[in-house]
Order: C-alpha cells, then sequence, then structure tokens
C-alpha cells in the first residue's frame, strides 16, 4: 500500500497543498496568491504537516501538478517537490492539471477542458484508469470538441460558465459537469496511483507540462 503523499498545485491563483494517505485525501488545504507562491509555500507545508503531528521524515513520495498552467506557478511547485525529495531521498511525482482533473471523474471516458486563452483550449480524454485516450493538446475549443471520440464519456471543468456558449454551438456534446479549481489532493491520489503501478518516480525527472510554449518562446528572435 503506498504510504503518505504531500502534494502541490501552484499552476493557478487558486492553488493547495494536500496530504495523502494511501489513495485517501487526509486535507487539502486551498491556496490562493496574485503574487506567486514562492514566499508562502513551504510555510503553509510545515502548518499542515503541524496539524495533522507529521514529519517531512515521515513521508513516503512527494508530487505536484505540472501543468499546462501558470508558467512560474508551475515551476514553484516543482522545484519544491524535487528539492524536499531530493534532501531526503524518497520518489517524486509530476501529475498533469488535466488528468487530476479527470481523477474526479466517473465516466468510462472523462474528457477534461480548460481555458487556454487566446480564444484556445488545453484539453484531452482519459480512461477511468486515467491513461490518455486521447493526447492532450491546445487547440480551438470547437475544434476539439468535434475530435471527442464516441463512447460514454463525460466533459469536465474546473469552470464550466465559459464553455455554455460554445456546446450550444457544437450540438450533441457529452454533460458537462464542474470538478474542483484546487487539485492538490486529486494530484496526491494519482501519484499514489502511479507508484502502485510501479511507475518510476525520480525526483530529477520531473518537468513542466506546458502543453504550449511560453509567450518568451514563441516570440523569440534569433537577431
Amino acid at each position: 500500500m503506498t504510504g503518505r503523499i504531500l502534494s502541490l498545485d501552484t499552476a493557478s491563483r487558486h492553488g493547495s497543498v494536500a496530504l495523502v494517505a494511501g489513495t485517501g485525501i487526509v486535507e487539502e488545504k486551498p491556496l490562493y496568491s496574485d503574487e506567486g507562491y514562492g514566499h508562502i509555500i513551504f510555510s503553509e507545508i510545515d502548518a499542515l504537516l503541524r496539524r495533522h503531528g507529521w514529519r517531512l521524515s515521515d513521508l513516503d513520495c512527494f508530487a505536484a501538478a505540472s501543468g499546462p498552467g501558470s508558467f512560474t506557478g508551475t515551476r514553484v511547485g516543482l522545484a519544491a517537490v524535487k528539492g524536499l525529495a531530493a534532501a531526503l531521498g524518497r520518489p517524486a511525482v509530476g501529475v498533469s492539471n488535466l488528468q487530476a482533473m479527470a481523477w474526479h471523474g466517473t465516466a468510462p471516458l472523462r474528457a477534461v477542458v480548460a481555458d487556454a486563452r487566446r480564444g484556445e483550449v488545453y484539453g484531452a480524454v482519459y480512461t477511468a484508469t486515467l491513461d490518455i485516450a486521447q493526447p492532450e493538446t491546445v487547440t480551438g475549443v470547437q475544434e476539439w470538441l468535434q475530435g471527442l471520440p464516441s463512447g460514454r464519456l463525460e466533459l469536465l471543468a474546473t469552470d464550466t460558465g465559459w464553455l455554455e456558449e460554445a456546446l450550444l454551438r457544437a450540438g450533441g456534446t457529452p454533460p458537462l459537469r464542474a470538478v474542483p479549481g484546487q487539485l492538490a489532493g486529486a494530484v496526491g491520489a494519482v501519484a499514489a496511483h502511479r507508484l502502485e503501478r510501479g511507475i518510476p518516480a525520480d525526483p530529477a525527472a520531473l518537468d513542466a507540462n506546458y502543453v504550449r510554449r511560453s509567450d518568451a518562446e514563441l516570440f523569440w528572435r534569433d537577431w
């Protein structure tokens, strides 16, 4: 059985930190910061551990949301768990925010979608075992909706309001359900699932899952 996991989601302004035991969420503490998480994340981790009488040395694994989301915020969470895992000699897992959203689903196929701005969405389809059924991508919302596979499928989003018009235009789309915006608990549960399946969790291998390149890369010129 998977042991104790500390998991973070700092990929958006509405983040969270969580403790997971086995595949059950012990506590998930919502976080909000317009100024990033670098100045608060370790104090929040310390407070969460103290509430449950846990020490860092009691933890068996660390996990962080790897995006897509805020480029800087995602890096903060990944750097925190990489540092803690390396210092304590523990495994560390990076979990896609889209896969963490799919964890909240109930259907055999779970289409997850998030606003990518610029008139685009991040989207993917996962199975009930959280395996990829349709790869993560960034594209127009109508194109993505039209490309969804057939079968018993539900549509999951943390904010459903902006999707209503697109769904009306698409017609015949699957049912839409809101999932929590704070994903650290789901990140920890997915990490536990991976560890149980024997998937490697080397801290040095953690990297951000941006799906779309940063603005700096998009607009960079080779002078």
